[in-house]
């Protein structure tokens, strides 16, 4: 037998539909395989807390094996999963197609599918996942629904804090009065005929729950930057990808909102429109998650062909149409981090390639996970989690001394940018989060 597998990983469609899944019993069965394995290899032990956490729990057990750790200690190791996917992509040998077949975030996922099911959901959580709803009543209020989240707002967090248990300290997303829905069909824009990708491309940029509610500046900034290379775009925004409720297991509204969104979508598709997401969560969930939660719907199925990360879909212009003169450099330097969505894309660090496509300017990449991970920054049980998780990033970030700070996962960019001015050694410096492609805007003198 092989140590590991040097092959590419394949990941099965998760058979959450089969009466097997939620037999509690051969979860338990499966979960205590999959631990065993974890232990005797210990490569992931600095990825996140989950290994770390599992490790001690063996090391404390009386025989020092799993045979004498107790089931019911397993629920801290699942809590600490982000369901970031980089153990499966980037660290563990026994991925199918080894005969191992570990899948570890997935495993992690169908834990918690079961004890949701049995009614052990947060409360808090669940209704954070409702971000149309959320997104739709906090534009309308959107000045009022800032102050009350600000964090000098001591009174009012402090009270959100006992009550519904979300940290006071986190640095919460503001929204805006206008959404990049709005915003867009207000500022019609056409396509620059001298780039030379002109004419060869239509692009259909799906807005993203967050970039539509809360950073539209992001959305505007990527729509701009494609149409001056030349893209005819199209915004577009059917519903939310549905990450929010994969991270609660809530696996029958993921379905929902893969069939809504992707009957939604298929029109463009046939149009020729490729579908461009600004959100690394919401990628991964097109190009992966969805076919493998929903593996035989022909229109998710054609949703992930169709589907490129905003940075990919800039690179690859670069690469087979070339980019228009006149970027210039951005200065100050950059400190770009790798969100781990878009690293479980599996198409290498686009955001990195891009920017370092700006002459003369510093580009320095952080590759490893700032610890967000959704409400894990969030929420008063697991923001100390998400700060443990999240200091080496902080420290780098630090150190680097770049003015800007950026990343595809916008609640990782916020996290970092609060992580570094919140050090212990007063680091405090006038940065705010961006997108990758705010830069590259920037670069070329499209946004200020």
């Amino acid at each position: 037998m092989r140590e590991g597998s040097l092959e590419a990983p394949t990941r099965h469609p998760l058979a959450w539909k089969e009466p097997q899944f939620w037999d509690e019993k051969a979860l338990d069965e499966e979960m205590r395989r999959v631990f065993d394995i974890c232990h005797g290899c210990r490569r992931c032990f600095n990825l996140c807390d989950s290994f770390p956490r599992l490790f001690d729990l063996v090391d404390a057990a009386p025989s020092e094996e799993l045979d004498t750790v107790k089931s019911e200690d397993f629920a801290p190791v699942v809590e600490a999963c982000t369901l970031c996917d980089m153990c499966y992509m980037t660290k563990c040998p026994y991925v199918p197609p080894h005969e191992f077949n570990l899948d570890f975030p997935h495993l992690m996922l169908r834990y918690r599918a079961v004890q949701a099911r049995k009614g052990t959901k947060n409360w808090t959580a669940g209704q954070l996942a409702e971000m149309d709803r959320n997104g739709t009543l906090a534009v309308a209020l959107a000045p009022a629904a800032n102050w009350a989240s600000a964090t000098q707002n001591r009174l009012l967090r402090n009270t959100m804090e006992a009550t519904v248990g979300i940290d006071s300290r986190a640095d919460l997303p503001k929204f805006h009065s206008k959404t990049f829905v709005m915003t867009d069909r207000g500022d019609p824009a056409m396509a620059n005929d001298k780039a030379p990708g002109f004419g060869k491309r239509k692009a259909a940029i799906y807005a993203t729950c967050f970039v539509n509610y809360n950073k539209p500046d992001a959305g505007m900034a990527a729509r701009n930057l494609l149409n001056h290379l030349g893209v005819e775009t199209k915004v577009t925004y059917p519903a939310c990808c549905g990450m929010p409720f994969l991270e609660q297991a809530d696996l029958e509204r993921v379905e929902t909102q893969a069939i809504k969104v992707a009957k939604a979508l298929r029109p463009l598709i046939e149009q020729g429109y490729d579908i461009v997401t600004p959100t690394a969560s919401c990628g991964l969930m097109f190009k992966f998650e969805w076919p493998l939660i929903v593996p035989d719907n022909e229109d998710v199925k054609l949703l992930a062909k169709a589907t490129f990360d905003v940075d990919e879909y800039v690179v690859d212009i670069a690469k087979k149409e070339g980019l228009p003169p006149g970027m210039q450099p951005v200065e100050g330097g950059i400190t770009v981090h790798l969100a781990c969505h878009a690293r479980a894309q599996n198409m290498g660090p686009k955001a990195a390639e891009m920017l370092k496509l700006i002459p003369q300017t510093k580009v320095d990449v952080i590759e490893r996970c700032a610890g967000h991970g959704g409400t894990f920054g969030v929420l008063k049980e697991t923001r100390d989690l998400a700060t443990k998780v999240g200091k080496p990033v902080f420290r780098s970030a630090a150190q680097q001394g770049n003015a800007h700070i950026a990343s595809d996962c916008p609640l990782a960019a916020k996290h970092i940018v609060q992580g570094v001015r919140d050090m212990p050694d007063g680091t405090k410096r006038p940065v705010e989060p961006v997108h990758p492609v705010q830069l590259m805007a920037r670069a070329y003198g499209l946004i200020e």
